[in-house]
């Protein structure tokens, strides 16, 4: 076994066993020190992520997977500002579920608690080690980051300062710890550092979630991969129909809210589909499309099963003309990553439907998928969005990174 690996995993146990039972105003005023150390800091911040987009520029990572790397001042703003969001929440430990009083007198209560020591591996993006992070140490759980290489420098700075205000806070820094070895020998030992790590949560694409459920040996709560789709039904209003298709295809192609493929019911197929398509191929979008699609413009692509099932990430999106809302929720569910979503109908019926039958965590009506997302949906930071349904399904809040233990109260009784 790794031995720094270990050394961290015995450091985040000890921590976790003091945070869980830290008071709320502890924890946040350490939350408020990790703020204000980051906007103090924000130009050494700036600088480690600037020679990790260079080195990225080097090596040949593509634009949209730079973009995920970048910190700038609006985006470090928009992490600071999820840091107090989070201190703001109302602290989940200790809230009692539910307490019921049995006919032997013993009350038997359900209390919400720390998961302990929350290994996070993940790819890509900075904003997600202080996003974890401060979840974590909300929640009562210690945390062991482990980032992908790319962005390895801005890791390295950012868990230095949390851990900074940590020790001004006077919270024991090992709550955060950081996996400085980028090596896939190392985050191969990661995944299997049982009696140490309570939960692995993988957050990137569908290489790394596969890798980290084939190798792990401690629980995995699956996030991440998002194929999502917009289906434009036959009672569709169709302006909003494209708004909400445009929005949710180009306005950030790397999140993995965006959609990535476009059912159109036949019935309004040449009425939307020839507009749609030239609002894509305007923003550069490339489109891989079953036979009708390909009649509306020479410069749609055949679209291959393989397409179906792929999440793009990037400017490019398949499409398909189906017959019923039948047939596309049967698509989706086969296809999809059970990510999120999205019908844009006008028939009640159809959208409850819709809504019951695609087995997503995120389902949406009339609405884009750009929404799953924790600040949207109201719960603050989310350290990811769980694609599974075990423990976690859609945005995880604090409320996803506890569990609850049994309080039984008693005056002497004993079984007969």
């Amino acid at each position: 076994m790794n031995a720094d690996l270990i050394r961290l995993g015995e450091n985040a146990r000890r921590a976790a066993g003091a945070l869980m039972v830290a008071a709320a105003p502890a924890k946040n005023a350490a939350l408020e020190a990790i703020a204000r150390t980051l906007e103090e800091n924000a130009a050494e911040i700036f600088a480690a992520n600037a020679e990790d987009i260079a080195a990225g520029k080097a090596s040949g990572i593509a634009p949209n997977l730079l973009d995920r790397m970048l910190l700038d001042e609006k985006r470090l703003a928009g992490i600071v500002k999820g840091v107090r969001q989070v201190a703001a929440l109302k602290d989940p430990i200790g809230e009692v579920l539910h307490a019921e009083t049995l006919p032997n007198g013993l009350i038997v209560s359900q209390m919400r608690v720390p998961l302990g020591v929350v290994g996070m591996i993940y790819e890509a993006r900075p904003n997600v080690t202080v996003d974890a992070a401060v979840l974590c140490l909300k929640s009562g759980n210690a945390v062991i980051l482990r980032g992908s290489k790319d962005i390895l420098r801005s890791n390295i700075c950012l868990v230095k300062l949390m851990r900074q205000a940590l020790t001004e806070a006077g919270l024991d820094p090992d709550c955060i710890a950081l996996v400085e070895d980028p090596s896939r020998e190392t985050a191969t030992a990661f995944m299997k550092l049982s009696g140490y790590l309570d939960v692995l949560i993988p957050r990137g694409g569908a290489g790394l979630i596969r890798s980290t459920v084939e190798n792990a040996t401690v629980p995995v709560i699956e996030t991440g991969t998002g194929n999502c789709h917009v289906y434009v039904d036959k009672d569709a209003d169709l302006e909003k129909a494209l708004p909400i298709l445009m929005n949710a295809k180009t306005q950030r192609t790397s999140v993995c809210n965006a959609c990535e493929s476009l059912l159109i019911h036949r019935a309004v197929a040449d009425a939307f589909g020839p507009a749609a398509v030239k609002a894509l191929l305007e923003k550069g979008v490339v489109i891989h499309g079953d036979e009708t699609a390909r009649t509306w413009d020479s410069h749609i692509l055949p679209a291959t099963e393989e397409d179906y099932y792929k999440e793009y990430l990037a400017l490019e999106l398949s499409v398909k003309v189906v017959d019923s809302a039948e047939e596309a929720i049967a698509h989706i569910n086969k296809y999809s990553t059970k990510h999120s979503d999205c019908i844009v109908s006008e028939n009640y019926t159809t959208v409850k439907k819709f809504l019951l039958g695609v087995d997503s965590a995120c389902v949406y009506a009339n609405a884009s998928t750009r929404f799953s997302d924790g600040f949207e949906f109201g719960l603050g930071a989310e350290i990811g969005i769980s694609t599974q349904k075990l423990h976690a399904r859609g945005p995880m809040g604090l409320t996803a990174l506890t569990t609850y233990k049994y309080v039984v109260l008693g005056e002497g009784q004993v079984r007969g």
